[in-house]
């Protein structure tokens, strides 16, 4: 069983950035794809970025590829979500994920066996 813990969510200015972070405990966190879904009231998880493995294979929404890079530290059990030139649009709660998954081209949240409880993030125009 793995457990997921996030941090680093608020309140920003639009432009501005924010890093989320993931701890992971429980389980073999190096054979894990982690990823990170977003959620906003009334409408369902979309998938935001994933990274393989081994850090070095990642994937990412179209909506945040040149501003969002997720990356991860095996030697620590964490992933994160760095989030620069942040929008309004992207207020939402994020959730930290974690599967076994085949490539991390494939974004359905079913996939992941693991999330976290979400971290707010909002940002104000």
């Amino acid at each position: 069983q793995v457990q997921l813990v996030e941090s680093g969510g608020g309140l920003v200015q639009a432009g501005g950035s924010l890093r989320l972070s993931c701890a992971a405990s429980g389980g073999a966190f190096s054979t894990y794809t982690m990823g990170w879904f977003r959620q906003t009231p009334g409408k369902e998880r979309v998938f935001v970025a994933a990274i393989g493995p081994n850090g070095v294979i990642t994937n990412y929404v179209d909506a945040v590829k040149g501003r969002f890079t997720i990356s991860r530290d095996n030697a620590k059990n964490t992933v994160y979500l760095q989030m620069n030139s942040l929008k309004p649009e992207d207020t939402a709660v994020y959730y930290c994920v974690a599967g076994r998954l085949s490539s991390t081209r494939r974004t359905y949240d079913y996939l992941y066996d693991y999330w976290g409880q979400g971290t707010q993030v909002t940002v104000s125009s």
